[in-house]
């Protein structure tokens, strides 16, 4: 099917599906571009929360997605469902002719995120995957210092998720935690950060895997351990944890090469810790600019990246740029977390990719 035409005579028109958690980075990314985009419709099957998105927003408020096709004129639909749903109704926007932007991961199961991709493909529509963290100012020093080779040969990643969710936020919504909705630490609260590894130092070749649900009453992990070989041949690890006491502790990502060795932490790689390399560069001006604060609480372990993740969408679909972050770059990260659970199922190595 042909190409969705471009958007250039007026703001593109977005609609948001699921108003919970999330939806207020996606609610201020959008008001922060309001000379291009705006929000034209919220939708959420929870009338407490549809009722506030509405008195939040002004937009117009349905109950379905079903309605919200049939009664909107959104160019983008915007999924910040529980991600097991994302697949299905990728697939029920792309055939009314609407780009997707999913949120992360952009399904639980490999051949769903597949499916997505093959029916925006297919109806000529675009679909976004969120990967906000890679647009981090303190991401993106680090992504330039190794396409400028600084680091020479990378030997050893680390990426480290010590974040805490209590029982009471899987309680919270019961969707959380389970299999076919959500999945577990891995999945959902370490996404981002496997994203990064693969960005930064990948690809992937294989990967090792441990999981366990220690103290969470859920069905999926609430820990696990990941240690991978990268097609390089340098190697890495991720260690990610929910039990965190008593609060989140750090959410980082180390790259240890023969030239260079740099920290990312803070709560949620918002703060350059550790920055030496062999030669200088003008970028090392930057690194204190590049770290910033999460808020008093600590708690936005969502970053500042939703404004600037929106401003390549807006200007992808203005045909101003290409997308950073597609369908198919989202199945880069799904493929990894599918080869982990498989991992930690079978109690083997497995190999990437999973799908020849």
């Amino acid at each position: 099917m042909n190409p969705s035409p471009l958007i250039l005579d007026r703001p593109i028109r977005f609609a948001l599906v699921g108003c919970g958690r999330i939806s207020k980075n996606h609610i201020e990314a959008i008001a922060a571009h309001g000379a291009r985009a705006e929000l034209v419709a919220v939708c959420d099957n929870k009338p407490a929360a549809l009722a506030a998105a509405v008195a939040l927003t002004g937009a117009a408020g349905f109950a379905s997605l079903q309605a919200l096709l049939a009664g909107s004129d959104a160019d983008v639909v915007v999924l910040a469902t529980p991600s097991g749903l994302h697949p299905q109704q990728a697939i029920q926007v792309a055939q009314a002719g609407r780009h997707v932007l999913s949120e992360k991961p952009m399904a639980t199961k490999l051949d769903e995120g597949m499916a997505m991709v093959r029916a925006c493909r297919d109806a000529g529509v675009k679909l976004f995957v969120v990967k906000q963290n890679r647009l981090n100012a303190t991401v993106q020093l680090v992504k330039r210092a190794i396409e400028q080779g600084r680091f020479g040969r990378i030997f050893l990643s680390t990426v480290n998720v010590f974040w805490t969710r209590p029982q009471s936020y899987y309680d919270a919504s019961p969707w959380r935690g389970r299999w076919d909705l959500d999945g577990g630490a891995f999945m959902n609260q370490a996404s981002h950060y496997v994203d990064l590894l693969d960005w930064l130092v990948g690809p992937v070749d294989s990967v090792h895997a441990y999981t366990a649900t220690l103290d969470r009453d859920i069905e999926a992990e609430d820990t696990g351990v990941m240690s991978v070989r990268l097609r390089h041949g340098g190697l890495a690890s991720v260690n990610v944890t929910m039990l965190t006491f008593p609060q989140n502790l750090e959410g980082s990502i180390t790259i240890l090469g023969e030239k260079g060795t740099v920290k990312i932490g803070g709560t949620a790689v918002n703060k350059i810790e550790h920055w030496q390399f062999a030669e200088p560069h003008a970028d090392d001006a930057q690194i204190q600019s590049a770290s910033y604060d999460l808020g008093q609480s600590g708690g936005n372990v969502y970053g500042f990246g939703h404004p600037l993740y929106y401003d390549n969408v807006i200007q992808t679909l203005r045909g101003e740029a290409s997308a950073e972050v597609d369908g198919y770059e989202g199945l880069r990260s799904l493929e990894i977390l599918i080869a982990a659970y498989r991992s930690a199922r079978d109690g083997q190595r497995v190999g990437l990719p999973l799908v020849f």
